[in-house]
């Protein structure tokens, strides 16, 4: 149910934002292109017809490999994003991701020991303007998440911080998260842990 919501909510915001949104009204897409769409949005890195596709594609491809446990193609995912991100800073999926990447390589170093890198990576992975997502349901939270289960409350108090300054919609619901991480919680994220 939560990859069904997740996905829609993808696809909401892949066409708000003017992603891959068809010029002609959808009706009048043929039904192959539009799978193409939902497969491209969802990560499917084998139907990017061009290196932009690609990179709009990438960030989903890079969570669905760590989710599955493929830790040699998460890497691989998340620094091709690195590597193809600055020539895309203008568009609008620049922000999502600068924190994809970050995310996914921040649970790798946690996963392999490193708390440093993964501290760092949650950081960096707020250091955008955000995106269209980002700025509406907010920033995936499953990194900061982990870092709390590890007693790191410090580093993602300040990635609230951070994440307040594109995120202004949920200034509400940082609000509340932090307080409860003072308090020692973990605060239910939500949705938050799948986008």
């Amino acid at each position: 149910m939560q990859t069904r919501i997740f996905v829609m909510i993808a696809i909401v915001g892949w066409l708000l934002a003017g992603g891959v949104a068809p010029a002609a009204p959808q009706a009048e897409v043929p039904q192959t292109e539009r799978e193409r769409q939902m497969k491209l949005s969802q990560g499917d890195l084998t139907v990017a017809k061009n290196e932009l596709e690609r990179f709009w594609a990438l960030g989903h491809a890079a969570k669905n490999a760590f989710n599955a446990g493929g830790k040699a193609d998460t890497r691989k995912y998340a620094e091709e994003l690195v590597r193809l991100a600055p020539q895309f800073k203008a568009d609008w999926n620049y922000g999502n991701a600068i924190q994809d990447a970050n995310l996914v390589l921040g649970r790798l170093a946690l996963a392999e020991g490193n708390l440093k890198e993964a501290k760092q990576r949650l950081l960096d992975s707020a250091q955008s303007k955000g995106s269209p997502q980002m700025n509406s349901f907010g920033p995936n939270m499953s990194l900061a998440k982990d870092l709390l289960a590890k007693g790191e409350k410090d580093t993602v108090l300040a990635y609230f911080e951070l994440c307040g300054k594109f995120w202004t919609m949920g200034a509400d619901r940082l609000k509340q998260w932090a307080e409860e991480v003072k308090k020692g919680a973990t605060p239910d994220f939500g949705a938050n842990l799948v986008y």
